[in-house]
């Protein structure tokens, strides 16, 4: 088998793109930054050393909850998807090199979220970029 070169990535994307994926036309429509401030409050605890991994991204993880509520998947299978699935990698901004949170890190990113109350009130920012676009979020 040969190794996969960058024009081969590319015209993977191409044939993503023509079929239609929808991660690609969230990406086009939502401003993610908006997200920023909300978010980050989730993580306003300071660390207690610099020890161990660094935090993954708020809008990386927040982009997780949003493939969560569009394809209704069990964290362990939302770890694997984004291992496997190259449209959910590059809705994410991930490459093959990246770490990608584990179930673990994906469920625990959910509760800080529950207990902040700010699920609701995200996901209603987020429906407020879909509506004037023309879409509608519908689980899978």
């Amino acid at each position: 088998m040969m190794q996969a070169g960058l024009f081969d990535w590319q015209t993977r994307f191409e044939q993503l793109d023509n079929s239609g994926d929808p991660l690609v036309k969230l990406n086009e429509i939502v401003n993610w930054e908006q997200f920023c401030k909300t978010l980050e409050t989730v993580r306003d605890k300071e660390r207690k050393s610099n020890a161990g991994r660094k935090p993954f991204d708020v809008i990386l993880m927040f982009k997780i909850m949003i493939l969560d509520s569009l394809y209704n998947l069990s964290d362990d299978q939302l770890e694997f998807q984004i291992k496997d699935r190259i449209s959910f990698m590059r809705f994410l901004g991930l490459s093959l090199d990246d770490t990608v949170p584990d179930a673990k890190t994906i469920w625990l990113f959910r509760q800080q979220l529950t207990e902040a109350g700010l699920i609701e009130k995200l996901f209603k920012q987020f429906d407020e970029f879909l509506r004037p676009n023309g879409f509608s979020a519908k689980k899978g």
